[in-house]
């Protein structure tokens, strides 16, 4: 076991542990005046429920991290049909908050299987794509099967209705799919597909709801009181904070003003009482951790695991810019929270495990270089978009 722990990536340990306990602290001083007067529940209310499941995170984090990933390959069926049995059990035991049944309640824990649903479909799509790559450059056989799974998540998501983390899973499902192989033809095909399915979809989709977070983000000014009010409040606490912010604790948006601060919207509390200097702190930390798995699944030598950490890289990536853009105005708001600082248990839980796996992949990839001996002659796997030459678009490996 003493012999394994100089083959972990301490990077990918410390930094979403770091991540998680500053997320700790920012989460009970945006929450604690909330929970006493808006809740009628003790200051230390959220703190100690996302300490828990932190806890929890924790020893999963832990287990991931030992577990080998090759034998996710072999569970896939069981990983599969659990999160499908848990994304379809929604619609007839489902608890709804905020318009969207998106939580089953279990004892005094709430779930979102969603979150789940985001590993579950990385891990699958690896899966598959990697046992297909001798005829990935095949539309028929080697790209369009696994994408019918595909939309069953992200149907079971939007029909909640929860179009925030649908379009998370499409987006980390489209880069997993990039990351494949697959010709540009076929992302072109793709890509037109999409249109026409979202120009079927979009009379039903639109509804006053929805038209009302695109003026909320992009007019917020001509509805202060109503659609522009939250993002109108995002931008006081920013500009307040300045460049060191007023003080840990001395944030006056989150005293009623910005609702629900602890949750998606924890940044704008950040850059209130951290200033600009905490927000780049956070950013850098989360782009350290995707710079990270991108660079380890460039250097691993199985497609199974090269996919993987691109996936799990992408869902920190994505997840974190469209937090950032919907508190910015950039991106309508969508109620997505910021990776590992956020208020939510199971967003949480599905990170650090996210996280163990990463550092299982990078654990395989250092102890090869190791056995390798010098790691600068090893043998890489550069997970490369080819379109043309005798590879047909699978990985290559130089």
């Amino acid at each position: 076991m003493l012999q394994k722990l100089k083959y972990y990536d301490y990077t990918l340990i410390i930094t979403p542990l770091v991540l998680t306990a500053f997320g700790l602290v920012m989460i009970y001083s945006a929450s604690m005046v909330t929970a006493v007067v808006v809740d009628g529940v003790e200051s230390t209310y959220y703190l100690k429920r996302q300490a828990m499941w932190f806890g929890i995170g924790f020893i999963a984090f832990i287990f991931t991290s030992i577990f080998p990933y090759q034998y996710y390959q072999k569970l896939m069926k069981i990983i599969v049909l659990s999160v499908l049995l848990l994304l379809v059990a929604l619609l007839f035991a489902g608890t709804e908050v905020n318009n969207a049944k998106s939580w089953l309640q279990i004892g005094p824990m709430s779930l979102q299987p969603s979150e789940f649903a985001k590993l579950a479909l990385i891990m699958y799509l690896s899966s598959v794509y990697s046992k297909k790559q001798a005829y990935i450059d095949r539309f028929g056989i080697g790209v369009l099967p696994p994408l019918i799974m595909t939309c069953v998540f992200v149907g079971l998501i939007v029909i909640q209705p929860d179009i925030g983390t649908a379009s998370i899973v499409f987006l980390i499902a489209c880069s997993v799919i990039i990351s494949s192989g697959i010709r540009w033809k076929h992302i072109g095909i793709l890509i037109a597909i999409g249109i026409v399915l979202a120009a079927i979809a979009a009379p039903s989709m639109v509804t006053d709801e929805r038209i009302s977070r695109f003026t909320g983000a992009y007019k917020p000014f001509e509805t202060p009181d109503s659609d522009g009010y939250q993002l109108i409040q995002s931008y006081v606490a920013i500009g307040v904070g300045g460049l060191t912010g007023e003080g840990l604790g001395q944030s006056v948006q989150k005293l009623g003003y910005l609702t629900q601060a602890y949750t998606d919207f924890i940044m704008a509390v950040i850059a209130e009482e951290l200033g600009f200097v905490g927000v780049v702190l956070v950013i850098g930390l989360l782009a350290i951790i995707v710079l990270r798995g991108i660079f380890i699944s460039r250097k691993c030598t199985d497609s199974f695991g090269a996919l993987l950490a691109i996936g799990i890289s992408s869902m920190v990536g994505i997840q974190a810019f469209i937090n950032l853009g919907a508190i910015s105005g950039i991106l309508p708001i969508t109620g997505v929270t910021l990776p590992f600082v956020s208020y939510g248990g199971t967003s949480l839980l599905v990170l650090l495990i996210s996280m163990g796996i990463l550092n299982n992949i990078a654990m395989n990839v250092r102890k090869r270089e190791s056995e390798a001996g010098d790691p600068n002659e090893s043998q890489y796997t550069n997970i490369k978009h080819i379109n043309r030459g005798g590879n047909n678009g699978r990985f290559k490996a130089y």
